[in-house]
């Protein structure tokens, strides 16, 4: 506790290096709570997901960097005792072995989803550049000029970020469910999910910032951009907006969780009755359209604090004061409450045609990879 009090501390000395603070500061105490700090404490071992646990729910996750867990149980716990000074970096690398192991037993899912994951971007990534003008107030936001301006460095920060994101997922949640045995199952997926989505934030923060930078205009290139930001403010530059993102991105998933299960919920009920058969399951379309549905009233009501996490990133001059509360009151100020939703119709857009290109693309892949295996 002393040492994440002593370094929250530190953090808070530099307001210009905060956003980049903040980050390390929550990976650390999210390795205080995975990490035991005795040598008699239980070394917990991570059963990996087979392939035969991979649900619509985790490629769905993978879609839209967020999870729908749908299942899974406590890892089995292996009682261990190490010597004091090695206790840490045992467990260390059980959990990158576990990390690893994850990501290897589902490569054909995640290569299926990184190659539809990019080809979503990339299809919509003009829409994206739009609400990023309209939030940032530009004359003409249509114009054809700069459409895919940043979108190199956008698919390098997104595909990657969904392997870590969906890697880092399932090991929280076996960390989670062996300290929390009594704790309800889908709270436990939702913190999850949430913590997945820091810890991948940590590597999509410097592509997100440069790619709206270079949507705005700020920069005519991404080596520009690169060499500008880094000029200005260093690594903490890359991380300028962190606490925006995060702002909007836990939120934006706590909604979407909740969304599509309700959805989901909703449509089976129908569909039984419809059909009379008690044992009816979603298809892959009737979940994309879940999805989708979820994920458009989730972008909608959140779309207040996309704005004010564009606006931080996109912020050179300090004009919104560096942080979340000092920007939407700025907003509310100059603006009043409809500026908050402003980029709201291309953010809500955006969404569903975005999750229908990853599935088709997802499946597309999928049946070219097993038709090779």
């Amino acid at each position: 506790r002393d040492l994440v009090m002593s370094t929250m501390a530190v953090s808070a000395r530099s307001r210009s290096k905060a956003p980049c603070r903040v980050f390390f500061c929550t990976i650390l105490c999210l390795s205080l709570l995975i990490l035991p700090s005795r040598a008699t404490k239980v070394c917990q071992t991570f059963q990996p997901l087979k392939r035969n646990q991979l649900n619509m729910g985790t490629t769905m996750m993978v879609a839209a960097a967020a999870t729908f867990p749908r299942g899974g149980g406590a890892a089995k716990i292996t009682a261990t005792t190490a010597p004091p000074a090695s206790s840490t970096t045992i467990s260390s690398a059980l959990i990158l072995k576990s990390f690893l192991k994850t990501i290897a037993d589902a490569r054909s899912h995640l290569a299926a989803a990184a190659a539809a994951r990019a080809v979503s971007i990339f299809s919509m990534y003009p829409v994206d550049t739009i609400k990023t003008r309209m939030q940032m107030k530009q004359g003409d936001a249509f114009r054809l000029s700069g459409l895919y301006k940043g979108c190199a460095g956008s698919l390098v920060g997104q595909v990657p970020y969904g392997v870590l994101t969906f890697g880092s997922y399932e090991i929280y949640k076996q960390a989670l469910l062996n300290k929390f045995p009594n704790t309800k199952p889908a709270l436990i997926y939702a913190l999850s999910a949430i913590l997945g989505d820091v810890t991948g934030s940590g590597w999509l923060c410097p592509s997100e910032v440069m790619k709206q930078q270079l949507q705005a205009g700020l920069y005519p290139s991404m080596s520009e951009a690169i060499k500008g930001i880094w000029s200005k403010s260093g690594i903490a530059g890359f991380y300028q907006g962190f606490t925006g993102g995060l702002a909007r991105d836990v939120p934006f998933r706590v909604a979407q969780l909740t969304t599509f299960e309700v959805t989901k919920s909703l449509y089976l009920k129908a569909k039984k009755g419809r059909t009379g058969d008690d044992n009816a399951a979603l298809s892959a379309v009737e979940a994309a359209v879940c999805g989708a549905a979820a994920g458009s009233f989730s972008a909608a009501i959140t779309n207040p604090l996309d704005r004010i996490k564009t606006l931080m990133m996109t912020d050179t001059t300090n004009a919104y004061g560096g942080s979340v509360v000092a920007c939407a009151s700025k907003i509310l100020k100059d603006e009043g409450i409809g500026g908050l939703f402003a980029g709201v119709a291309p953010r809500v857009g955006y969404i569903a045609p975005s999750v229908c290109i990853f599935f088709v693309t997802y499946e597309f892949v999928q049946q070219k990879m097993q038709k090779k295996e």
